[in-house]
């Protein structure tokens, strides 16, 4: 911990922006054919750059930016995960225990990591979870416990017996977790720095009952952190607006919409703002000022291609009835064998 505490930052430049690294632990009692019995994946901001599956029993590399890195951090890395597999397995028997349960499909999650902001301050967190509930989470300022339902006070009063627990966690939060972010950010160099503004634009979806769905789109944006709302002149829709999680768009971009219901015809009254890192203000889009959306134009194209199709139809029609009358003429101006019969004699 007194080493962990004497860590101090390299003094070099922070890249933009804010950057966090956070790690993902997943213990199973009942592990089946695609789930491991432990899991731990590392991030950096949202990308995933190191993961540990307790049936290959090795940590491995996520990201191409992690190549450089040499064999002894791997084996270092692989020696933690493997103490951690163990300690997580035996805190999931406990609660369970705690949970008067002995058997059946549980999970324990550990969630911890440490963010750096723009304007040099950081940030950190550190929860336990028991089958996807919040169970315990640490109060960096009091170095306490804190329980999120009553089965968690055993589990609390558990950890307070041995109180380094707390405080090794703050040690490596505040010091080592900022100092490894930094690290992993100059290896990651600009797949991670990088800003690219969202494309953004609006569609309409017409329903049956005199209502429309306004979508708001934005995609091809990096990094992942947005904010989508839709505004009904100067009042922001919050609750009206339904929202998508943030998706990657398999490209190493991501994207995200936001929708909202408005009566048909009154569509322009609506504004969707967008906030990015990559835009210098508030971008705000509405319906109609969308490229290629004009119902006039989108209605013209459709009738053009109905007339053409009606119109080459109509002429199939014309050339097999033309070919049919053709034949039919071609055939009774055959001679027959009376004709041939009258014919004079040379």
């Amino acid at each position: 911990m007194a080493q962990l505490a004497s860590l101090k930052m390299e003094n070099k430049p922070w890249p933009g922006g804010s950057h966090t690294l956070h790690y993902h632990y997943l213990a199973l009692s009942e592990p089946g054919p695609d789930l491991p019995p432990f899991l731990a994946v590392g991030y950096v901001d949202d990308q995933p750059f190191i993961r540990y599956d307790s049936r290959v029993g090795r940590a491995e590399p996520q990201a191409s930016w992690m190549a450089p890195v040499d064999a002894q951090y791997w084996e270092q890395e692989t020696l933690k995960q493997r103490v951690w597999e163990k300690v997580q397995q035996v805190e999931m028997w406990t609660v369970m225990g705690y949970h008067n349960q002995s058997r059946g499909k549980h999970s324990t999650q550990r969630m911890f990591g440490c963010t750096m902001q723009e304007d040099g301050h950081s940030d950190s967190f550190w929860q336990f979870g028991f089958n996807g509930q919040d169970h315990l989470s640490l109060d960096l300022e009091t170095l306490s416990w804190v329980s999120a339902q009553p089965a968690a006070f055993r589990t609390k009063r558990w950890w307070e017996t041995e109180h380094c627990y707390a405080e090794y966690d703050k040690a490596y939060l505040e010091g080592l977790c900022l100092i490894s972010l930094h690290r992993y950010l100059e290896l990651g160099g600009q797949s991670l720095t990088r800003i690219e503004p969202p494309q953004v634009q609006v569609t309409r979806h017409m329903a049956q009952d005199g209502w429309a769905t306004l979508r708001c789109w934005a995609r091809g944006f990096y990094p992942w952190g947005i904010s989508m709302s839709w505004w009904l002149g100067q009042v922001e829709l919050a609750l009206e607006t339904e929202h998508v999680e943030t998706r990657p768009s398999g490209d190493g971009t991501y994207q995200k919409w936001a929708a909202v219901q408005v009566p048909a015809g009154k569509e322009t009254q609506y504004t969707c703002h967008v906030q990015h890192p990559g835009l210098n203000h508030t971008l705000t889009v509405t319906w109609e000022s969308t490229p290629g959306q004009s119902p006039t134009v989108f209605t013209a194209i459709i009738i053009l291609v109905f007339i053409t199709l009606v119109a080459l139809a109509g002429i199939g029609i014309w050339i097999k009835r033309r070919l049919q009358a053709r034949a039919t003429e071609s055939y009774q101006q055959a001679p027959g064998q009376e004709d041939i019969h009258q014919s004079p004699n040379p």
